[in-house]
């Protein structure tokens, strides 16, 4: 059965995407922590980030670092945190939060609400970056 993420991938379900490549895919987290608070996908579907080849985990962890990189510059923070979880979705995923504290990624405090306008803003500022 395929995943929310492999449905965002195959374009039947819209995201907010601030980067892609052949092999990874970015979007904005529809309830956010943060302000710019994007997931980095895998396109191809494994549900647990270990069990992914090396080269593979690697190359998904030099994308991230490049969205993070377009994370800071236009929220300015103290570091973009990196989380893995991936009890939500299984599809393997990491999670990249602009945070100045670690209290930041805290995943059990509200998530922000923020309009589809709102949304879309901040993944062109963050795609153009």
């Amino acid at each position: 059965m395929a995943t929310i993420f492999s449905k965002i991938i195959a374009g039947e379900i819209p995201c907010f995407k601030v980067a892609e490549n052949d092999q990874f895919l970015a979007f904005l987290d529809i309830q956010p922590l943060r302000k710019g608070h994007v997931l980095v996908i895998p396109k191809t579907e494994v549900d647990y980030i270990f069990d992914m080849e090396n080269e593979h985990l690697s190359e998904m962890l030099v994308f991230a670092k490049q969205v993070a990189h377009k994370i800071k510059a236009v929220f300015p923070c103290r570091k973009v945190g990196v989380t893995v979880i991936g009890l939500e979705v299984p599809h393997a995923h990491i999670h990249l939060i602009p945070i100045n504290g670690v209290s930041d990624m805290n995943f059990a405090q509200e998530k922000l609400q923020l309009s589809s306008d709102e949304l879309a803003e901040i993944a062109l500022q963050i795609s153009n970056a």
